[in-house]
């Protein structure tokens, strides 16, 4: 789908690692901490979890990017998430280039912003009204402010290990019994704000019930990812959803899917599409934007009407519908509603599939979870069920493994805690050379 020629496709071999130079990142990542904390605008960026200084990318086209010292990597970032068309798609630098013919921003309606809400409401049938934000943390926080006053209950539950945006709701671990009121997990964050958020382990519906049973009638929502990708990509068992849908329709809350990292890239329909479960509300992002900062949040009618200025709930945003997005965003959904998924999936497939035959010849004990566009190589022999289990993984291992793959070409997610991306722009050439890498680090 890129307008360039990948030099992976030209030539399948692994960058030697001794010829690897980061000299230039390093210069202007000690500039950054003097001005910007940290030096990164966002933590995982830092690449602590790793060991490493972070990477200056300057470009990038296709299943590609390129670092400041002009090295090249095969993507699976890809901006976390959003990029699945691949970097610099050309129907969307034709429609951002068209946006930005007539402005960036107006500060009142615009067609495409109705455009790309009824195409939403179109491809995922639980969404009957939406409201546009600027980021998937925005929309997490307006859906779970719209739950409590939906329901006129004060408690949010969520699941250990689950990242929803760094609202302050949801910035909460959970404490030593299956549902207990959280602790916060961040100076700044009050504890009166923590004890409204509950935390309970994936994958485990005898803890749900239990939390339901002891807060009974004062939880107003539950949130999940439906796949979990923010302890590392986790699966959800078999009946885990349509159990999670029962108890909300039993205790009368309301069932939040935050799909910022699942929307339009596991299928078209999101997550909610595969398991075939409706959920009251849906959080939307990465995706929806084309690489553009974006979020969305909508469901019912006739709990979206409570949102100002249909109803009382308030919520609003200078930016939000920013035209630039919003036509970045319709560009590529009305590319992914033609593309095959089937085809994502296979690639998927074969990147995992190759891992665990090189793990297995390797006698390497790892774990590798994956869905069409997501993948995850944890460090550990036994199955990751939830965030406990995640937990057990080798960090130090998967510190190495990353810094290896790094030197090899490959740019993967810096944390064992994170999933991995893969685009519709990653072929056979780019699967084949990552598997090489690996069987090198492994062997």
């Amino acid at each position: 789908m890129s307008s360039k020629k990948s030099t992976v496709q030209e030539a399948n071999q692994v960058a030697e690692p001794s010829t690897v130079s980061h000299n230039k990142s390093k210069d202007l990542f000690e500039r950054a901490q003097k001005f910007i904390p940290g030096g990164v605008n966002s933590p995982a960026r830092a690449c602590r979890a790793v060991k490493s200084d972070p990477l200056f990318i300057e470009r990038a086209d296709g299943a590609l990017i390129y670092d400041v010292d002009g090295n090249e990597y095969i993507d699976y970032v890809g901006s976390w998430g959003a990029m699945i068309l691949g970097h610099r798609h050309p129907r969307v630098l034709e429609a951002i280039e068209d946006a930005l013919q007539f402005g960036t921003s107006f500060g009142a309606p615009t067609a495409p912003e109705l455009e790309i809400a009824e195409l939403l409401c179109k491809l995922l049938p639980s969404v009957e009204m939406l409201r546009l934000v600027n980021s998937g943390t925005e929309a997490c926080m307006s859906a779970a402010r719209l739950a409590r006053a939906y329901t006129s209950r004060p408690l949010i539950l969520k699941f250990d290990g689950a990242y929803h945006g760094h609202a302050d709701t949801f910035l909460v671990q959970a404490g030593s019994a299956l549902a207990t009121l959280g602790i916060s997990a961040s100076p700044g964050v009050p504890d009166e704000f923590a004890r409204l958020t509950l935390s309970v382990p994936f994958n485990n519906l005898a803890a749900l019930e239990k939390a339901f049973k002891e807060h009974k009638d004062k939880i107003a929502a539950v949130i999940v990812e439906p796949i979990v990708g923010n302890a590392g990509l986790i699966l959800p068992t078999d009946g885990y959803h349509t159990g999670l849908r029962e108890l909300c329709n039993e205790h009368g809350a309301v069932l939040i899917f935050d799909e910022v990292m699942t929307g339009f890239r596991v299928a078209l329909g999101g997550a909610q599409s595969i398991y075939k479960i409706k959920p009251d509300l849906s959080c939307f992002g990465k995706v929806i934007g084309g690489g553009l900062p974006v979020g969305a949040y909508g469901g019912k009618k006739e709990i979206m009407e409570r949102i100002a200025p249909a109803g009382d709930v308030y919520q609003a945003g200078t930016l939000s519908g920013n035209p630039l997005a919003v036509k970045a965003g319709l560009a590529q959904l009305k590319v992914l509603e033609q593309s095959s998924y089937a085809r994502l999936e296979d690639r998927t497939r074969e990147l995992a599939e190759g891992i665990q035959e090189i793990a297995k010849k390797a006698k390497e004990s790892l774990q590798v979870a994956h869905v069409a566009g997501m993948i995850t190589v944890f460090f550990t022999d036994k199955p990751v069920i939830d965030f406990e289990s995640a937990k057990k993984s080798d960090t130090e291992k998967f510190a190495k493994f990353w810094q290896e793959l790094i030197k090899r070409g490959v740019y993967w997610p810096p944390s064992q805690f994170e999933a991995a991306f893969v685009s519709f722009e990653h072929g056979s050439a780019e699967i084949e050379k990552t598997l090489l890498a690996i069987k090198e680090i492994l062997s």
